[in-house]
């Protein structure tokens, strides 16, 4: 089909396509001169005695040496005090019908998820209960809960 014969929406997408391709050749070469006028040496950036990124290298005179052997990879040793699985804490909110509920540890004062599952006796809301934590899917859960008298 000649372009003459072309029907106007036809002839205007063409024209839109061009446009469009003319416009991209233009940012590309815009981008292109830009990237000229920076270097590699612009974009070097450096670490210094503080651990903070500056454009000046650090300088040599602040350097420390530092012995392989004083640099440790590991956790650090904990105090040997045991920690105790079983915690102490009051019930915020327990649904019977649903079957489960919050207990608030007395001890870091976070709120643990309880199931009705995991009841060895019948709690209700402001009950002084002991419970082990354990992971749940969402959190931590309480495991063998049981009233305090």
């Amino acid at each position: 089909m000649g372009r003459s014969q072309e029907t106007f929406n036809k002839r205007e997408v063409r024209n839109k396509k061009e446009k469009k391709r003319k416009e991209k050749e233009k940012k590309r070469l815009e981008r292109k001169e830009k990237d000229e006028t920076t270097s590699p040496d612009d974009m070097i950036a450096y670490v210094d005695e503080n651990g903070m990124i500056s454009s000046t290298p650090p300088d040599p005179d602040k350097k420390k040496k530092i012995k392989a052997e004083n640099i440790e990879v590991s956790t650090p040793k904990q105090d040997s005090v045991p920690y105790d699985p079983i915690r102490k804490g009051v019930v915020t909110f327990f649904n019977d019908a649903k079957g489960y509920g919050f207990i608030k540890d007395s001890e870091t004062q976070e709120s643990v998820f309880v199931h009705a599952n995991n009841l060895l006796e019948e709690i209700k809301e402001g009950n002084i209960v002991s419970f082990e934590v354990v992971m749940g899917h969402k959190g931590p859960a309480a495991d063998k809960v049981k009233l305090l008298k």
